[in-house]
Formats: structure tokens, sequence, C-alpha cells
């Protein structure tokens, strides 16, 4: 079956997801030591039929990605127009040999550089919870994003695209 294939960093694919994907989502979704950093951490009680519903009514409004490592799936992604100028963004790395490798912050990268050139959006925003300081140090420190809301149970961040292009480690793909 063929995937469509948005972005690449070496060894490291991103693609749009697929309703052959279904399973694999949605035993992620329900893994809770995956979910846990989302807030879920007994997992969304879904099921594949769900799963395929939502990625066969995905659009260029929002989509799904599959987040691939030499051709094998090790995390998911996606995004949402929130406004029409606006993304809003998600990534989970769900094979745990596979975090804390650096592969997030390529990911994302490549993802935001999507968003922003095949998109058109200016701006991207994401959330994260405050316990979740491996992505909190990834979204301040390697990507560029500011805070611009905390709470006792989200903190929030934006970043446009003049910003994430004049980044503080050189942003954005080449």
């Amino acid at each position: 079956m063929e995937y469509l294939t948005v972005a690449t960093d070496g060894s490291l694919s991103v693609r749009h997801s697929h309703p052959n994907d279904a399973e694999l989502l949605a035993g992620w979704w329900n893994d809770g030591s995956i979910m846990a950093h989302a807030g879920f951490p007994n997992g969304l009680g879904t099921n594949e039929a769900e799963v395929k519903c939502k990625i066969l009514a995905e659009s260029e409004k929002g989509r799904r990605f599959i987040l691939e490592s030499h051709g094998t799936p090790i995390g998911e992604a996606n995004y949402r127009m929130v406004e029409p100028e606006i993304a809003q963004i998600g990534i989970k790395i769900c094979v745990a040999n596979q975090r804390e490798r650096g592969l997030g912050t390529r990911y994302l990268k490549l993802i935001i550089a999507h968003v922003f050139h095949e998109i058109g959006a200016q701006k991207v925003i994401l959330d994260t919870k405050p316990h979740n300081t491996r992505a909190q140090h990834v979204y301040e420190n390697k990507i560029g994003f500011r805070r611009t809301r905390t709470t006792d149970e989200v903190i929030e961040y934006e970043i446009t695209k003049a910003e994430f292009e004049d980044g503080p480690t050189s942003t954005h793909p080449t």
C-alpha cells in the first residue's frame, strides 16, 4: 500500500495516516503508559472502527500523521486548523525505546515546517501538561516556542512562521 509521505529527515519520515493504521493507533491510544503524558493514564478506550472513521474524516483542515523510523511506525502526530492561519499540533513517540533520543525534536521540526509551508499556517500552537518537563524543554529550548498561558492543568505555547524560521537552532529543515 502506498502512503503519502509529507516530510523526511534521513531515516525519519512523516506520512499521512491511512485506515490500515487504525489498529495500530487504537492500540497506542488505549495504552495508558503511552497516553499518560497527554492526561489519559488509562488510555482513551477507543476501538479500531472509531479510529478508522476519524482517519476517513481527515482533510487539509486536520490530519493525523504516522511517524516512522527506518520505515517502522514509532509514533503519531496531528494538526488541526483552529483558525484560518493557526494550526494546533500534537505529537507522541509511542514506542518507549525510541524516546529520549532527539527524535521528537526532529519530527516536530518536520511537522511544523510542513504546516507552515504546505498547509499555509502562520502560527502553530500546542500545549502540554505541567509535569511533562521533557516536552517543555523541547518546545522552549530546541524549537523556540513561547509560553502563552500556564495553569495547574496545562501549559500553552505558540510560535509564528517567522520565529520558527529564525529559531534558536535553525529550526527549519534544509
